[in-house]
């Protein structure tokens, strides 16, 4: 990494930015506008810190280009559909530098959207991009760090739908309430930007099936599948669906009993 930093600023006539990265980017745990290089008008905003950011993250593309290809080589003419994920950052996403993508290769700052390029990539090679935090909602994160899930999802709504490729999702955390049920069925219709063509829910355990939670996870698929309508089900389901619900609740209260006979 050293020796490929060293000849790239040898080809742009700048030795005398060193062959090393930033020093002032601080330490892991400092926030952007404690740090030379991330704050609102740091490093990251000048001639070195884009040169720096342009090498780094370019780095990322070619990785990502290089094993898309070798997967495209392995599973063309078989059928599979190839998707690659993409990891949704969204701490410090509301600032200048959005310090958090850099550091992981994203080149995406208030000034330069860096999942263009990423989008593009896959449209290269015909591969769905696969993204998280779907369920996440802006109010839901704490303010010092400046978070902004539902931003930085739109914003990869748009890339994807800008270079023609296909964008499916995932939830990041581990959630079974109708809240977040129904900011990913907001997310997944096509109302701005992309709509998700396939939809990952993590995870599947016993909770799941718990109180409400199965009844919620119900109406969630049911919605995903009327393209992301939002409708209660009610006990009986007299609707008319191929889904119910019931027999859950009463299959526990039966374990109960036969509990406390036993």
């Amino acid at each position: 990494m050293k020796a490929s930093l060293e000849a790239s600023e040898e080809a742009q006539g700048k030795r005398e930015w060193g062959r090393t990265g930033p020093h002032d980017s601080g330490q892991y745990n400092q926030f952007p506008e404690d740090t030379g290089f991330f704050k609102r008008d740091g490093t990251w905003n000048t001639e070195y810190g884009q040169f720096f950011l342009e090498w780094y993250s370019e780095k990322l593309l070619r990785h990502g280009d290089r094993h898309l290809a070798a997967a495209k080589g392995v599973f063309q003419g078989t059928g599979a559909k190839l998707s690659g994920k993409v990891a949704g950052i969204h701490w410090h996403y509301r600032t200048r530098s959005h310090a958090a993508e850099l550091t992981a290769g994203n080149y995406n700052t208030r000034l330069r959207d860096g999942y263009i390029p990423t989008a593009k990539m896959f449209s290269k090679h015909g591969v769905v991009l696969n993204f998280t935090c779907m369920e996440m909602k802006d109010g839901e994160q704490p303010d010092n760090a400046n978070c902004s899930p539902e931003g930085l999802v739109w914003q990869v709504k748009m890339a994807t739908k800008s270079a023609g490729i296909e964008l499916a999702g995932e939830n990041a955390l581990e959630r079974y309430d109708s809240g977040a049920y129904g900011q990913v069925l907001a997310t997944s219709r096509s109302d701005s930007g992309n709509a998700l063509s396939a939809f990952t829910y993590l995870r599947l355990n016993k909770r799941l099936f718990e109180g409400d939670n199965w009844r919620n996870m119900v109406e969630f698929v049911k919605g995903m599948a009327e393209g992301g309508r939002n409708e209660r089900l009610s006990e009986c389901d007299s609707t008319g669906t191929d889904i119910f619900v019931r027999f859950i609740k009463e299959k526990n209260v039966q374990e109960k009993k036969e509990t406390v006979l036993v």
